[in-house]
């Protein structure tokens, strides 16, 4: 897993990535720990990026992409 870096968000506490797997690790500020399988580099870079990462999340990577259970 690779190391998370705290976002400023409502929703989302913590973000890591895996470019070799194409993971997106997700913490949550409930407490839900996610990976994402698949997931694009620049995807992760705009996400990284975007204003809001809860809406960006929302509709760029919660639709799209598989949702593995807690790490």
């Amino acid at each position: 897993m690779p190391n998370l870096t705290h976002v400023e968000s409502s929703a989302i506490e913590a973000v890591g990535y895996d470019p070799v797997r194409r993971s997106l690790y997700l913490r949550f500020v409930n407490g839900g720990r996610y990976v994402y399988y698949g997931v694009p580099q620049e995807v992760h870079k705009d996400f990284m990026a975007a204003p809001s990462k809860g809406q960006f999340f929302a509709h760029h990577i919660r639709p799209v992409f598989t949702r593995y259970s807690e790490w």
